[in-house]
């Protein structure tokens, strides 16, 4: 007859841990798998959430043609930060204020593009605008022809451009432009983050007439030149920053 021998305890304590080791093994791998699962259904998932709410954001103030936003890892756009975001809109309209509220709400984007066919701020209406951010640094440009300069002043009034260098502008205006009834050559430009216009002379030097002022854009410089396109237009840029 064979003799069976029953393990002895310390054995068994051995194959236990053994068993105990292999099931940790299998949990452990099973938790890894999932959350790589999830990290990869939120690479996914996260931006198109991203990119459907700055959808809706934009598109209070017209058509939204089209946004991409991209960040690695995705969940840090749970923070609000992107790596970048674009966005292709057709016509737009809002205030400088809410244009102002928009870039501050897109701070912590390291990169953003937006290209519209037409926006509307305020009174003036500019074509083919683009607007760049790169960190807290800002660019626009657009095309402003020269019925729709006409039509954002008040009427009887109109405004030559003289030259621009400098991060300045200089124009001549006539009309009623700083209360005076006839022709008046003016500078617009950058004068404590904000964008300002005063005549040129001794005789009005101390006026000062604000285009734009907001807390969180600091502008540091604008530009125009004429365009060659038809009808006759301008190309209007500005330099400024996010504080």
């Amino acid at each position: 007859m064979c003799a069976i021998r029953a393990a002895s305890p310390a054995k068994l304590r051995e194959m236990r841990r053994g068993g105990d080791g292999a099931r940790n093994a299998r949990i452990g791998l099973s938790l890894a798998g999932a959350v790589l699962l999830a990290l990869a259904v939120a690479q996914v998932v996260l931006p198109r959430i991203a990119a459907s709410r700055i959808s809706s954001r934009v598109g209070r103030y017209g058509e939204v043609q089209s946004v991409s936003v991209s960040a690695w890892p995705a969940l840090k756009l749970l923070w609000g930060s992107a790596d970048s975001v674009r966005v292709r809109a057709g016509r737009l309209a809002l205030t400088p204020g809410q244009a102002a509220k928009l870039l501050w709400e897109a701070r912590a984007a390291a990169s953003l593009d937006i290209t519209a066919q037409s926006v509307l701020v305020g009174p003036l209406r500019v074509q083919e605008a683009r607007l760049r951010k790169r960190d807290r640094s800002l660019s626009a440009e657009g095309r402003v022809s020269e019925a729709d300069a006409r039509a954002a002043l008040p009427p009887g009034w109109d405004v030559t451009l003289l030259g621009s260098e400098a991060g300045e502008v200089k124009v001549r205006a006539s009309g009623g432009l700083f209360g005076v009834g006839a022709s008046v050559d003016a500078v617009a430009l950058a004068s404590d983050g904000k964008l300002v216009a005063h005549p040129v002379g001794a005789l009005l030097a101390g006026f000062q007439l604000t285009l734009f002022s907001d807390r969180h854009v600091y502008v540091e410089g604008v530009g125009a030149s004429r365009d060659g396109a038809q009808p006759a237009s301008y190309r209007l840029s500005m330099r400024a920053s996010l504080r």
